[in-house]
């Protein structure tokens, strides 16, 4: 199967087919609706051949539908018939959990992503459960409001750096994974991993979005075993 994989974030749209080499974007931003997000897409993969497309989306997802609107981007994604437009099968997913599935190496693996907020999943045997820990209450605001773009460009590096490292641990404290992948745009501006982290691969969001069409088994079984981690 020939997969187009559309990763949708807060400053760009990034996109991957399967057989190409390097990935297109173009920027999104607050403006950006769902129908403008497929229109440009379909325009910017022109002449690359797809027969399915995965969208990492940026928030919650339930039955491969978006449930409430981005909290970064325009209007419309919620009731949106991807598959209409698009010509073919389509399968949606929170993007951080996308992400998280391309970094999978077996176990029990908390996902964390610093981008325009802090995106979130976990990974249980192949199976994925995306999450929205950036918007649990945390000082005087969230998760999100302290270690997301916001809190870094309010507070400066260093302190975000601090903040990351707490809510990493209280994170880590609550939810007992035995892998922690670090992922987002952000997570190199950090000067040192936390302690027991691994940092993720660009590529993660597109091998995640191939990975969406395998089955469960097919994922575990894809786990080479000099990367699995035990428990």
């Amino acid at each position: 199967m020939r997969i187009l994989v559309v990763d949708v974030g807060g400053t760009h749209v990034k996109l991957l087919a399967t057989g190409e080499e390097a990935p297109r974007k173009f920027e999104s931003g607050a403006a950006l609706t769902a129908a403008a997000m497929v229109s440009r897409t379909i325009e910017t993969a022109e002449g690359w051949r797809y027969e399915a497309v995965s969208i990492g989306y940026p928030g919650p997802v339930l039955r491969g539908q978006p449930v409430a609107e981005p909290h970064n981007l325009g209007s419309g994604w919620v009731g949106y018939d991807f598959r209409a437009v698009f010509g073919c099968p389509v399968k949606l997913i929170n993007d951080a959990a996308m992400q998280a599935l391309g970094s999978y190496r077996g176990g029990k693996m908390l996902f964390l992503g610093l981008g325009t907020g802090l995106g979130s999943a976990m990974i249980v045997d192949g199976v994925v459960e995306p999450m929205e820990l950036g918007h649990l209450p945390y000082r005087k605001g969230t998760y999100e409001d302290y270690v997301g773009l916001r809190g870094l460009k309010r507070v400066g590096k260093k302190k975000w750096r601090r903040y990351v490292e707490d809510v990493v641990a209280r994170l880590v404290a609550a939810l007992q994974p035995n892998d922690i992948v670090m992922g987002g745009g952000n997570v190199h501006k950090l000067a040192a991993l936390p302690p027991g982290c691994r940092a993720g691969d660009n590529a993660d969001a597109f091998r995640g979005g191939f990975r969406l069409w395998e089955t469960t088994d097919e994922i575990t079984r894809g786990v080479k075993p000099r990367d699995a981690i035990s428990a």
